[in-house]
């Protein structure tokens, strides 16, 4: 049995069998080119294909190292690619589910993994270079979207990483603000600013309008592709062909009650007798300090889940508590789709269909605020709007039929996340994987041997 594990054409044999496998998943047929390259290797040997080392005698231990290096670089970044992918949480915008410091391993096979639109990049970066700050990638190579076959499809509650929707456009000198919303505040600030002079406001376009060109004008603007957008960790809530509504903080989907996640939290007020709450108490239950608001000497303002409400609300000294509710019909530009006539906010919201691959809709200049980045972004038509009327490629358009699948995506702390209720729809394309399990996770608030959660390590995510 030794033998044969040694006997080179064994080994061929079990290479090429993983390699044909491989090709037929990627479906890709050209890459059949590639047997001659295991053939080569294992049988002939005719190439010297790690170039860089001398076939016959010793080398350098610099060149050892160097062998070494690219081997890992290649392995893991197939892996990457292929199979799974670290990611650090480094917001709360899902506690209590996932912590500020978890670092998750995430499944690309779960939904099927995407391979690259842009294969030429520096290893191991999402888009920018170490230490330099500059691109990481190159766009001399720009791959279609592609999906392999995956073990399953996302299913409600669902937690998945995914590629910020909102970040194909960027503002460097601002990369924690979308661009979207930092065009919008501005032109907000112009309206209001003719308003105080006495003049007469313009149309929202041209707002708009003076609003990109300014900001062009002052900052640095890049676009990255899909790939090389900021990877978000969001669930998933509503699915294709869903319709999703918010009701004084509760989410409906199509028309019930949508299951609560354990670790699903919101913001409370919380008031006292005129003592205070424990820090003790706060550490218990998990609430960072960076969380607790005094809002004055009796009032605080905190995130709960409900079995925290429910701990709180039986101390001695909690004399009420009761949730920060946004009223229904208080606008809040900032919320999707950012649109005076639909006049919702992060607890009422809705009620908004979810766009479904070959479904068709008609589409008016009522509605097509709600879909026109899908229209006009993510599945790359040209969509104009002149004189109330739709046109679509240069045609005169009422209905729209959808080309991918999207999804809406929330954090599980609600009143602390940047969302889909922000954001709008998730495009398929824009699926990155699903978390599995922590493998780390860091207490940035605790020190010592205590910042490291050991608790927490090996858990299934979310």
């Amino acid at each position: 049995m030794k033998g044969l594990f040694s006997n080179k054409y064994f080994k061929f044999s079990v290479a090429a069998i993983l390699y044909l496998l491989w090709v037929i998943w990627l479906g890709n047929y050209w890459f059949l080119l590639g047997l001659a390259v295991v053939f080569d290797v294992y049988i002939t040997g005719k190439v010297n294909w790690a170039f860089w080392k001398k076939r016959e005698g010793g080398n350098h231990v610099l060149i050892e190292w160097l062998d070494a290096l690219i081997f890992a670089v290649i392995a893991v970044t197939l892996i990457n690619i292929f199979l799974f992918q670290n990611y650090r949480i480094p917001t709360g915008s899902m506690e209590k589910s996932l912590l500020i410091g978890d670092h998750l391993f995430v499944s690309k096979v779960a939904y099927g993994p995407r391979l690259p639109n842009t294969p030429v990049a520096f290893p191991f970066t999402q888009h920018t270079m170490p230490v330099t700050g500059g691109r990481s990638w190159s766009n001399i190579i720009l791959k279609p979207y592609k999906r392999l076959k995956g073990f399953g499809s996302i299913e409600r509650s669902d937690p998945v990483v995914l590629n910020f929707p909102a970040g194909d456009t960027v503002v460097i000198e601002n990369q924690a603000v979308a661009y979207y919303e930092i065009v919008r505040d501005y032109a907000r600030q112009l309206r209001q600013y003719d308003e105080m002079a006495g003049t007469k406001p313009r149309s929202d376009n041209l707002y708009l309008t003076a609003a990109r060109n300014e900001i062009r004008r002052t900052n640095t603007i890049v676009y990255r592709p899909v790939d090389r957008r900021d990877n978000y960790v969001k669930r998933c809530v509503g699915l294709p062909g869903d319709t999703i509504r918010i009701v004084d903080g509760i989410l409906y989907v199509n028309g019930e009650e949508a299951e609560r996640s354990e670790g699903l939290q919101r913001n409370y007020f919380v008031t006292t007798n005129g003592t205070k709450i424990s820090p003790m108490a706060f550490e218990r239950m998990g609430i960072y300090r960076s969380d607790q608001l005094m809002r004055s000497g009796t009032l605080y303002e905190l995130p709960l889940t409900d079995a925290n409400l429910k701990e709180i609300s039986g101390f001695l000294n909690v004399t009420d508590a009761y949730p920060r509710i946004s009223r229904e019909w208080e606008y809040e530009p900032n919320i999707f789709p950012h649109d005076e006539n639909f006049r919702w906010n992060q607890d009422n919201f809705g009620p908004l269909w979810i766009p479904a691959r070959g479904v068709t809709i008609s589409v008016d200049t009522a509605n097509i605020c709600l879909y026109e980045r899908i229209i006009d972004v993510f599945e790359e038509n040209d969509l104009r709007i002149e004189d109330g009327t739709i046109y679509i490629n240069g045609v005169v358009s009422d209905t729209y039929t959808f080309k991918m699948d999207y999804y809406w995506m929330m954090g599980d702390n609600r009143h602390n996340s940047a969302d889909s209720r922000y954001w709008g729809f998730v495009p398929h394309d824009h699926v990155v994987g699903t978390p599995k399990f922590i493998w780390l996770s860091i207490n940035k608030e605790a020190k010592g041997l205590k910042k490291i959660r050991f608790g927490r390590m090996f858990i299934k995510a979310g």
